[in-house]
């Protein structure tokens, strides 16, 4: 793919990304606890598209959103993921731009890691499903640990548990809204690359 091509797919992908965190209920699906997203598809079929690089773009683009939304648009658990917003006594900082920027980008460059390895071995559709999964996952699980070292009283206090329950909280956020990211990222990624392909060919 020639750098023109790369960089029309790479703004496409930036467009599809902004529109979805713009729509409401579109990019990012309330929960009441936790807020479910789709803004990790593109991320994935950037990585898995354009590399890594690319695809660690993209996710810097989710990630600004997700600070962006928590600034102007916050929750009780907003902290996390802006450093403009408190609530009581509790006061996002630094870790708070981590949280929101790092494990978004990690989607895009763990999608561009994983879905060329064993390309002689393994067909494309197999690897575009389990790099899909796993970046997915990465997400979830590296936001939740964000949020467990950095603010671990304050996002416990937020979700009105104890301390002491904040791990068997954070479990089940994974195995349930981790799991339901990680199937859709299953289904439609794949299909999105396969198309990508044929577009790019």
């Amino acid at each position: 793919m020639n750098k023109m091509k790369r960089i029309t797919y790479l703004t496409l992908l930036i467009t599809i990304e902004i529109v979805l965190a713009s729509v409401p209920f579109l990019g990012y699906i309330p929960l009441g606890f936790v807020n479910a997203t789709t803004l990790h598809l593109p991320v994935i079929v950037a990585g898995m598209i354009l590399g890594k690089k690319e695809g660690a773009i993209v996710g810097l683009v989710f990630g600004l959103s997700s600070l962006l939304k928590n600034t102007f648009s916050p929750n009780l658990t907003s902290f996390l993921f802006s450093p403009f917003f408190s609530v009581g006594n509790v006061q996002g900082n630094f870790a708070s731009v981590l949280i929101a920027l790092v494990p978004r980008m990690m989607i895009g460059v763990l999608a561009g890691c994983i879905y060329p390895l064993f390309e002689k071995g393994i067909k494309p559709n197999v690897r575009a499903i389990f790099a899909s999964i796993i970046a997915s996952f990465a997400n979830t699980v590296l936001v939740l640990a964000g949020a467990a070292l950095f603010f671990a009283e304050a996002y416990a206090s937020a979700q009105g548990i104890a301390v002491s329950s904040l791990f068997t909280f954070i479990l089940s956020v994974v195995f349930t809204n981790g799991v339901a990211e990680a199937v859709v990222a299953a289904l439609i990624c794949p299909v999105l690359v396969k198309a990508f392909k044929k577009v790019v060919r």
